[in-house]
């Protein structure tokens, strides 16, 4: 199972953020900038936007959440172990990470201006969603 995890990193960098800033807060979760594709698009007042995405496998996804977990607040970490039916749409696990908060060094799940990432992992049987994607969220203990 471990070796079929893949993970997808959406994040939106506005004009008036520091990209160099983002891409270096995402060094404590192990990735680097060349991880990274990077579009720009323009905003509803002509601002530049430029939209990151990562696809990270194997074993680089399973580094990526054991240093996820491992940072995460504990309480936080069993929050999306409690959410797992709720946040789970076919096969692929959803959260979302506060990313001014990630750019101080901290790791903290956030609903507002954040960075979206999809854990995905087949999941043959529906009934085996949530002991999968506990399994999954027990891998750094």
């Amino acid at each position: 199972m471990n070796d079929k995890i893949e993970i997808t990193i959406d994040a939106i960098v506005h004009a008036t953020e520091d990209i160099s800033k983002i891409f270096q807060s995402f060094e404590i979760l192990e990735l680097k900038e060349e991880d990274f594709t990077v579009n720009e698009t323009t905003g509803h007042y002509d601002n530049p936007i430029l939209l990151l995405y990562a696809k990270i496998v194997k074993k680089q996804a399973l580094n990526f959440l054991k240093k996820l977990v491992e940072l995460l607040p504990p309480e936080q970490v069993e929050e999306l172990i409690d959410e797992i039916e709720e946040r789970t749409v076919d096969s692929r696990f959803h959260m979302r990470l506060d990313k001014q908060e990630l750019v101080k060094g901290n790791v903290t799940l956030s609903e507002k201006d954040t960075i979206k990432l999809k854990i995905h992992t087949p999941v043959y049987n529906k009934k085996d969603t949530i002991k999968t994607f506990t399994e999954i969220f027990q891998i750094a203990n």
